[in-house]
């Protein structure tokens, strides 16, 4: 038997591409722009979103029954707000010198809208199960973005991937450096991350017509 059926796969697989929470739903910008100006902090806010929003989701789907609606959304921030205690004490445990540079974000995770909405629109209606494809496949949806935004910001920007120098030297001018070639400093700042996006979405849209938004 196969471990996922049809409904499962989609699940996971719709917010890869056509269902994308950053390039189709528009959420979860803001740390697109903040955190991708290096590959490694891209990979590791991906990476947390996912075990966030994945156990999030079926911590919210088996309280669903006993929430009181009222509160449902002060019950989905302490959620939340556990699961990101615990990644941030992860972080300064096992990556201290990059847990500072995300600690502020890190913490925003709390608000991010991809993660209320999902434990809103989805695991609040769904079973545990449906709940965790559910995380899983939107966390990876986001981090897809977040790693591409990072590569090319990285890479363009600073000449390095994951603090790797892969177009040589600059100082000593070799590699693509001994060509002429000069780090686009533009790369690193915030509008550059949107640049990025806004190329991914003309892409994706350009591949499947039907994403287009009509006038």
């Amino acid at each position: 038997m196969a471990l996922l059926n049809k409904k499962d796969s989609k699940l996971i697989l719709d917010p890869l591409a056509d269902n994308n929470p950053i390039t189709i739903q528009v959420l979860g910008i803001c740390s697109a722009l903040a955190i991708t100006a290096e590959l490694k902090a891209s990979v590791v806010m991906a990476l947390s979103v996912l075990f966030v929003l994945s156990v999030g989701n079926v911590v919210i789907s088996l309280l669903r029954n006993i929430i009181p609606s009222k509160i449902r959304i002060i019950v989905q921030l302490v959620v939340v707000a556990a699961l990101v205690i615990i990644v941030d004490q992860v972080l300064k445990a096992f990556a201290y010198e990059l847990s500072k540079t995300l600690s502020v974000f890190v913490g925003l995770i709390i608000t991010n809208c991809i993660i209320m909405g999902r434990f809103e629109a989805f695991a609040l209606g769904n079973g545990p199960k449906k709940a965790f494809f559910d995380g899983i496949g939107n966390a990876l949806g986001y981090g897809i973005i977040l790693v591409i935004v990072g590569f090319f910001r990285e890479l363009l920007g600073s000449g390095t991937l994951f603090g790797f120098k892969v177009l040589g030297d600059p100082v000593t001018k070799t590699g693509l450096y001994s060509l002429g070639y000069e780090n686009n400093g533009f790369m690193i700042i915030p509008p550059a991350a949107l640049i990025v996006v806004g190329i991914i979405i003309w892409v994706q849209r350009s591949r499947n017509r039907a994403l287009i938004e009509e006038a």
